[in-house]
Formats: C-alpha cells, sequence, structure tokens
C-alpha cells in the first residue's frame, strides 16, 4: 500500500510532531507539494491551525523532518532488500530493484527527501552510519574484499547509487513497456537492468 493510499486518521494523543509528519506524507503524495501548508497538516492531523507551530517554526522544517522519515523508510527497505540473499551481486539488483520500487510507490516524498539535501553540506545523517548509503557502501566492499582504496570505494557507491537514481526517473517511460512486457513485467525489467550494469567492463578488454 502507497502512502497515498493510507487513511487519513485525525490526531487525538500521543506524538503529535510525527502526526504532523504523517499527515504531511499523506498530503504531499495525495495533493503534491504545492497543496502543503502548516496549515494544511494541522487540518489533515485534526488539529488547531496554531498546533504545527509547537513544532515546526515554517514549512522548510516541517520538509526536512518529512524528508528525515523517508531516508529512514528507505533505509529500511534496503535492508530487508540486502537481507533477501547471501550473493553479492545479488544483493545489489536487490537494493537497486528496492530502491527504484521505493520511489515509485512515493514519488512525492522520494522527491522531497532529494530537494531538502540538494543545498546541505553533508547527506542526510540516515544515509550515513549504516543507513541507506551506507547499505550500498557495505555490499560493494564486501564483494571487493580487502585492498580496494577508500576513494574507490566511494567512488563506487556513488556510482551504484546513480544507477538506481536514474532508473528511478526514467523506469516509468513508456519507451520501455515493450521491453518490459518482452521480459516478463516491471520487476523482472528493473532486475535485468541492475543485472546488465558493468557489462561495459566485459566488452573493454584493452
Amino acid at each position: 500500500m502507497t502512502l497515498a493510499q493510507t487513511e487519513a486518521r485525525p490526531y487525538h494523543h500521543g506524538d503529535l510532531s510525527r502526526a504532523l509528519v504523517e499527515a504531511a506524507r499523506r498530503i504531499l503524495e495525495t495533493d503534491g507539494p504545492a497543496a502543503l501548508s502548516l496549515r494544511a497538516v494541522a487540518r489533515e492531523a485534526g488539529v488547531s491551525p496554531a498546533a504545527p507551530y509547537h513544532h515546526f517554526k515554517d514549512k522548510g522544517q516541517l520538509l526536512d523532518a518529512v524528508a528525515h522519515e523517508g531516508w529512514v523508510a528507505l533505509d529500511a527497505a534496503l535492508m530487508k532488500a540486502r537481507q533477501d540473499s547471501d550473493d553479492d551481486r545479488r544483493r545489489m539488483t536487490n537494493l537497486g530493484v528496492a530502491y527504484v520500487t521505493f520511489a515509485r510507490d512515493n514519488p512525492a516524498l522520494y522527491r522531497v527527501m532529494y530537494d531538502c539535501s540538494r543545498d546541505k553540506d553533508a547527506l542526510p545523517d540516515q544515509m550515513k552510519e549504516e543507513g541507506a548509503y551506507c547499505q550500498v557502501r557495505n555490499t560493494i566492499a564486501h564483494a571487493a574484499g580487502e585492498g580496494v582504496s577508500e576513494i574507490d570505494l566511494e567512488l563506487a557507491t556513488i556510482a551504484a547509487w546513480c544507477a538506481g537514481h536514474g532508473l528511478a526517473e526514467m523506469s516509468g517511460f513508456k519507451q520501455f513497456e515493450s521491453l518490459k512486457a518482452l521480459l516478463g513485467g516491471e520487476e523482472a525489467f528493473l532486475k535485468a537492468v541492475f543485472d546488465h550494469l558493468g557489462m561495459f567492463a566485459k566488452f573493454d578488454r584493452g
């Protein structure tokens, strides 16, 4: 079930900050970023218009909190995908498919995650310290074994991450529909693309 399909539930008690973030996520997925405001979030959560200001000074701070939750959710999805296989190559494919699937199922949240990170001086904390980014980095490190330099490992991780991000942006293109049908569907298409990453190395023997 996507975030857009989550039933709106008025807030009654408990963690108001989390309730406001969840309300913001529902608005993002159903109506898009343009519809998001602290007043709209208050209405969605079933609280007074002033209530959000006790936790967020403005819309930007609320979006940062939403992005944080998005990175946490992506990390959980990648962790599950990584645990589904003991083979490093299969793990990388599983990570890629999970990444693209997350982006496809939560398009507005996915966009907010990157919009809130683009101008920051460092990656979000949820991408580091065993977070989503490190799920990819650690898989590559395990496959590479001893002797790989830190800069090569970092560059390989960026390359793999960019491949996932690029496919997330392009996987919905209508031009790929016939190829998806030929391969057996959306997931088979995604797996095939990730399985073919690095094939150029097989051709380049010079």
